[in-house]
């Protein structure tokens, strides 16, 4: 059966993990190896500057003091000790839909995969006060089915968003764009010293067909193929025909 790596950036605690685990139970053997806290809008991070630990907190569940990237190392490492052949991110709690793919933790844990060559799909569930985790985990099982039986081109992966209430279908979908707009608030503390506070203020979508903020609006479950590199291929040309070169000032011989 397939191994397969579970992960995500709301903590080993969260709800949604375990929903998604227990779903792909059906499909492989599977170990859910997370952040001991949650790491949500980490990105990427690698934990270079401390050591990392794994504690165990129940059979086939693992705990890490680090960040999902950490997570797919460390499983591969330590706990699984060798490659996955599926690793499933998520379900965290709130879109990452556009641009919020580059702060995300959940996708970053598919993306690690992705570029240690491994099948990977980031899932998420639109944000609420409460959760109900059961549709997203039963869609992240039907994708997971799919990949395993037509796997995509090596260094691509899927981010899965599943809105609330009834859906109405799948749609394939890319990434929307937007005017994002960060708000910071600045504060005084007990002690006279200012501290800062980063949120977003507005975030104003661009029109855009087949995107996955207009699949997931209209109650659609948006399935994107995402890609580790962010070369702007069709303006390699341009950037060429700039003429760049370093003259003698800069000990150019």
């Amino acid at each position: 059966m397939p191994v397969i790596l579970v992960t995500n950036d709301d903590g080993v605690l969260s709800a949604g993990i375990h929903a998604l685990a227990d779903a792909l139970q059906p499909l492989g053997t599977v170990t859910v190896v997370a952040p001991n806290t949650e790491a949500s809008a980490i990105g990427h991070a690698l934990t270079i500057r401390r050591p990392l630990r794994i504690e165990p907190v129940r059979k086939d569940v693992f705990a890490v003091d680090g960040t999902p990237t950490d997570c797919i190392n460390l499983a591969i490492t330590a706990v699984l000790k060798g490659r996955p052949d599926l690793v499933v991110s998520g379900i965290n709690k709130g879109y990452n839909i556009g641009d919020d793919v580059t702060y995300s933790g959940t996708v970053a844990g598919a993306l690690e995969a992705a570029l240690l060559g491994i099948p990977a799909i980031a899932v998420s569930l639109e944000g609420g006060r409460e959760y109900d985790f059961g549709p997203a985990a039963t869609v992240a099982a039907v994708v997971a089915r799919a990949l395993v039986e037509r796997p995509l081109p090596m260094r691509t992966f899927l981010n899965v968003n599943v809105p609330r209430g009834p859906l109405r279908g799948i749609r394939t979908t890319v990434q929307a764009r937007r005017n994002h707009v960060t708000k910071v608030t600045t504060r005084v503390d007990p002690r006279g010293r200012e501290y800062f506070w980063i949120d977003e203020a507005r975030d104003d979508w661009h029109p855009l067909e087949h995107s996955d903020h207009q699949a997931v609006r209209e109650g659609f479950v948006s399935v994107t193929p995402l890609q580790p590199d962010m070369t702007a291929h069709a303006h390699v040309q341009m950037v060429d025909a700039m003429g760049l070169e370093l003259g003698e000032e800069a000990g150019v011989e």
